[in-house]
């Protein structure tokens, strides 16, 4: 399994849940009445977005995309006796 970012530069707006969710008494499953939270939209731009969220009257905040520092490592840097943490099973 890889967790790539490929196809993930669009902008996503998601509903925040208008009500909170309740635990099924019987099993202990979470329940909830509010549809709302089930639908994503993407958009290719920001401007798309904030313009969809103006002309539907839905209140937004915008979260600035966070990009992940990298860390390269070669599958020999486990065995390194220099390690800072021994590598143990």
């Amino acid at each position: 399994m890889q967790s790539g970012d490929g196809n993930s530069r669009r902008w996503l707006l998601v509903n925040e849940p208008a009500s909170p969710r309740q635990i099924e008494p019987l099993m202990g499953y979470t329940s909830t009445t509010d549809t709302e939270t089930q639908v994503k939209l993407y958009f290719d731009t920001l401007e798309e977005a904030e313009a969809y969220a103006q002309r539907a009257g839905i209140p937004y905040r915008v979260h600035q995309p966070h990009m992940p520092k990298v860390q390269r490592n070669s599958y020999s840097e486990n065995f390194r006796s220099d390690r800072r943490m021994p590598w143990t099973h």
